[in-house]
């Protein structure tokens, strides 16, 4: 009885190291036991337990043969006091989230990892482009011919229906070519054919010596190659979305999965790129979250703009674009698209939010029945902001913080949304109500991100701080908003 009572101690210990030292969704890697003191008395041992952000716990096991029910540890005990340190779990979910990989006692996260291979993708994009050749002084000719391009892309979602479809997400400018011959590439600079491979059936298009019926050259992409179409894309956020039947991907491999999207991101946090660098295949990089929230300027078709975008220090490389970012419990962030290439530590990712926004926004008008709409929309509110009193704020219990600012309207354009719901220079935007549905306004760019789900006919509100007393707005449906192309 003695060993067996060593034995469940043991457990106990190894479950206290695993289970308060983070594990949760909301506390990997920001929260672990920093040591363990014992004082001993005559039938008890009672154990203090130290964590990493100052606080203790304490838990006590008999010394005795039999069981003490005021004073043994029982799984159930520790159940009782994970709920209360970090909050609603169910049983089973407890028991899965510490008993169900045999590498959970190192915190290794490769399992999570990997299972994002079976959502990853490298792509390749065909386009025709035209060059000028000087054959001598005053006299050229022109050559056209199919130029590829490749990147990667995530498997957003599923259809598992027979005739379903499988959409997958990548960068805008992986799919887009500002030097295709427009007359020649089908009337668009977007790519005249796709292809995509699965992670583990990988290849990459060899040209031939045939050519098609306008003599471009034709590539052979093999068999594990998988036939894409274009869904939609916008140029503003970097992000396109391409489709392809469930079944020719299954028949490559049964076991695809969608990416998981999750909750939010913070600096610190681990930050996990899988992509096709350098077109050599999909391969995973990582490192952390640097910046949550920086602008930068990219020029992808000739016109400089501003993208907001996480900042990390993982490496990545040319083929990365469109790939998957994912923190260490194998959960979306973003989808990563540009670096700089005078420091391999200073790379960029599409936020999540932007990400989900636009993928949503794309596919509620590809599924609209209106042929005319194609692409991304935003609905326009008719405010211009700027923010005061930024400050971070650091959670002790979610182990990190962000940064929170208050968020004043410094115009309001005429017959506008803004205008017709009454908001005026100075007011603060507090929340947002989309449907009925609150968003809380904590930093300017919310309100940019919030709009980009917004469609027509939705219903809006808008609570504002005006003069120290809190405002709402009527509630007005926007049915007659104007409705601006991003894409």
């Amino acid at each position: 009885m003695k060993q067996l009572s060593k034995f469940i101690f043991f457990i106990l210990i190894m479950f206290i190291l695993i289970g308060f030292s983070g594990c949760s969704s909301q506390m990997q890697n920001t929260l672990y036991v920093t040591s363990i003191e014992q004082t001993i008395g005559n039938q008890e041992n009672i154990y203090t337990v130290y964590y990493s952000d100052g606080t203790t716990s304490t838990f006590t096991v008999s010394n005795g043969s039999e069981k003490n029910e005021e004073t043994d540890v029982t799984i159930d005990d520790l159940y009782e006091k994970y709920v209360i340190e970090y909050g609603d779990i169910s049983y089973s979910d407890f028991l899965e989230l510490y008993f169900s990989n045999k590498d959970i006692l190192n915190m290794d996260n490769s399992y999570a990892i990997a299972k994002c291979l079976l959502s990853s993708l490298k792509i390749y994009s065909e386009f025709i482009e035209t060059t000028t050749i000087n054959i001598r002084p005053g006299q050229t000719y022109t050559s056209s011919d199919t130029v590829l391009s490749t990147g990667s892309g995530v498997i957003w979602s599923i259809d598992e229906d027979e005739d379903g479809y499988t959409y997958l997400v990548t960068n805008y400018h992986v799919v887009y070519d500002a030097s295709a011959d427009t007359s020649k590439n089908g009337g668009v600079k977007t790519a005249r054919k796709m292809h995509c491979y699965l992670y583990g059936s990988e290849s990459s298009p060899v040209g031939t010596n045939e050519t098609d019926s306008e003599g471009y050259t034709v590539y052979d992409y093999g068999s594990y190659a998988v036939e894409c179409e274009y869904v939609g894309g916008s140029i503003t956020s970097d992000i396109a979305v391409l489709r392809t039947k469930t079944s020719s991907l299954k028949e490559i491999n049964p076991y695809i999965q969608e990416v998981t999207l999750a909750d939010n991101y913070y600096v610190g946090q681990a930050a996990v790129a899988i992509g096709n660098p350098e077109g050599e295949g999909i391969s995973v990089t990582q490192g952390i979250v640097s910046v949550e929230n920086e602008y930068i300027t990219l020029n992808i078709d000739g016109t400089s703009r501003n993208y907001r975008s996480i900042r990390i220090d993982t490496a990545l490389y040319s083929g990365n674009s469109g790939g998957g970012l994912y923190n260490s419990e194998g959960e979306l962030i973003g989808i990563t698209n540009a670096g700089d290439t005078s420091d391999q530590n200073i790379n960029y990712a599409v936020p999540l939010e932007i990400v989900k926004g636009t993928v949503e926004n794309i596919l509620y008008y590809y599924t609209d029945c209106d042929d005319s709409t194609n692409g991304a929309y935003k609905i326009t509110i008719g405010i211009t902001v700027q923010t005061q009193n930024s400050k971070y704020v650091y959670d002790q219990n979610l182990g990190y913080g962000n940064i929170i600012e208050e968020v004043v309207i410094s115009s309001v354009s005429e017959k506008s949304i803004a205008e017709t719901l009454g908001l005026e220079v100075g007011d603060i935007v507090k929340r947002i109500i989309i449907n009925n549905t609150e968003y809380i306004i904590e930093r300017s760019f919310h309100i940019s991100d919030i709009i980009l789900t917004m469609h027509m006919g939705d219903s809006i509100q808008i609570v504002c701080q005006r003069n120290d007393e809190q405002y709402i707005t009527c509630l007005l449906y926007t049915s007659d908003a104007a409705d601006d192309l991003i894409g």
